[in-house]
Formats: C-alpha cells, structure tokens, sequence
C-alpha cells in the first residue's frame, strides 16, 4: 500500500518478498503430488530458493528494519516475538540445507516452514507493518531504499 504519496515503502518491499516466498511455498506443494520423475529435483531446488529468499529477507529486516522500529516504537514485545520466529525459522532452513531428497522428513520441514513464515507475515503485515507506518520519526521511503541494495547485496552473496 502506497504511502501518501504514492511511493511505495520498506513494508511494501517487505510484504513484496512475502508474497514471492508464499508462491514458491505453493509450487513446492504442487510439486509434492507430482509424479513427474523430476519432481524430486524440483522441490529440491525450490526449496533451497525458498531457503535463499528467507535467509535474505530475515537479514534484511534483522539489520535494517527491526532496529529502526525498536528505536521508535514502545512495544517491544512484537519485535522480541518476531526475532524468535525468524530463529525457529532459520533453524528449519538450516535442516533443509543439510538434507537431502532422501530425507523423509523433508517434505514436513518444507511444510512447517511454511507455516512458520505465514504466521510471521500476517503478524508483520497486521501488527508490525501498521505500527511502523504511524511511527512519524521512520522515513520508511528511504528504509525502502536502504533495503533494496542490501537485498542485492545479499542475493549477490548467496547466489
């Protein structure tokens, strides 16, 4: 949702990412009934893009935008809630990583994840995002910026 003035923010950039990840989480399901032979190797790349997205995303905002909310807001609680969900989430990403097609766990830790991060974006998008755009002390046109070249930065490290 535009601001204002029509410019688009750092929670649109944000929520951009959540919906590209959210499609990727469908694909992956998709893929689960596939009895294509190359399904297997399908959800395995999917899911390591999926990993690469959210290790992304949860830099970008770990760096960038959680400070500048804990500055200006008073609630600390959603902020400590979401810090805890991006472990829990990166604890899953990292058990993806190091497993393998045969992993018959996989499937469920792919789920779970999903899960996770729809839980985390409604969170975000219905307490954080509408916290963070009546902070008057948050440009959050220019955090949108400042974010975008960290995310290419980090897409350029992970790639």
């Amino acid at each position: 949702m535009p601001n204002a003035r029509g410019q688009k923010d750092a929670c649109d950039l944000l929520d951009a990412d959540h919906r590209a990840v959210k499609k990727l989480f469908k694909q992956y399901e998709e893929l689960t009934h596939s009895r294509a032979r190359n399904a297997a190797q399908k959800k395995m790349d999917l899911a390591r893009q999926i990993c690469q997205e959210l290790t992304v995303h949860t830099q970008m905002e770990e760096e960038i935008f959680y400070p500048a909310l804990r500055a200006v807001l008073k609630d600390a609680d959603l902020l400590a809630e979401a810090t805890v969900e991006h472990q829990s989430a990166k604890d899953l990403i990292a058990q993806i990583e190091g497993a393998d097609a045969a992993d018959e766990m996989f499937d469920a830790k792919v789920t779970v994840l999903g899960e996770y991060i729809d839980h985390h974006v409604k969170e975000e998008r219905n307490e954080l995002f509408p916290k963070a755009r009546s902070a008057r002390k948050l440009d959050l046109v220019s955090m949108r910026d400042e974010l975008e070249q960290r995310k290419e930065e980090l897409m350029g490290e992970t790639a």
